[in-house]
């Protein structure tokens, strides 16, 4: 198995930054944006986001997570950590650090969707471009052609630190 990292610690950080910058702009009429982490890397990917928004926007930044199983997301109730009524007519991002088939995204925005939201974006820090269902990455750090057989790893924490990497192994 062989392993090479695609991120590095300060790239990844210029990736949110400027995520955060698209999104700011994206939704600059926005009084609130409400970035939803899918459970997992998915939330300090979003808490990292929600920091970069809250230093360069206006609007406020509301933070939450989805909880749903990744390999089968019908077997179990999928889970929001707020009330899924306060979405109703707001602007939501649904946040995930590496989208690859877009199963996940998918369920995740179907189930945002029951809420009837103004409007749903989805941001990622890894594109893989390996699609089975309609969906993409409205902002997304970086787009990788990889083989089905390859894996992305990303180590991402609440705060930047040398230790975060996105790494693609087969």
């Amino acid at each position: 198995m062989t392993s090479t990292r695609i991120l590095e610690s300060e790239q990844i950080e210029r990736k949110i930054q400027r995520i955060a910058r698209q999104i700011a702009e994206a939704f600059i009429d926005a009084d609130q944006i409400h970035l939803i982490s899918i459970a997992g890397n998915g939330e300090p990917f979003a808490h990292r986001i929600s920091e970069a928004l809250q230093s360069i926007c206006n609007a406020h930044i509301e933070t939450s997570t989805l909880k749903l199983k990744k390999s089968a997301p019908l077997e179990v109730p999928i889970q929001l950590s707020n009330d899924l009524k306060r979405l109703t007519g707001e602007q939501v991002v649904i946040v995930d650090d590496v989208l690859n088939s877009g199963k996940t995204l998918m369920y995740a925005v179907h189930h945002i969707l029951s809420a009837g939201p103004a409007r749903v974006a989805t941001a990622v820090l890894v594109d893989r471009i390996h699609r089975s269902f309609p969906i993409r990455a409205d902002f997304c750090g970086l787009s990788l052609s990889t083989n089905l057989k390859e894996h992305i790893d990303v180590t991402i924490g609440q705060k930047w630190s040398d230790s975060d990497e996105a790494v693609l192994t087969d």
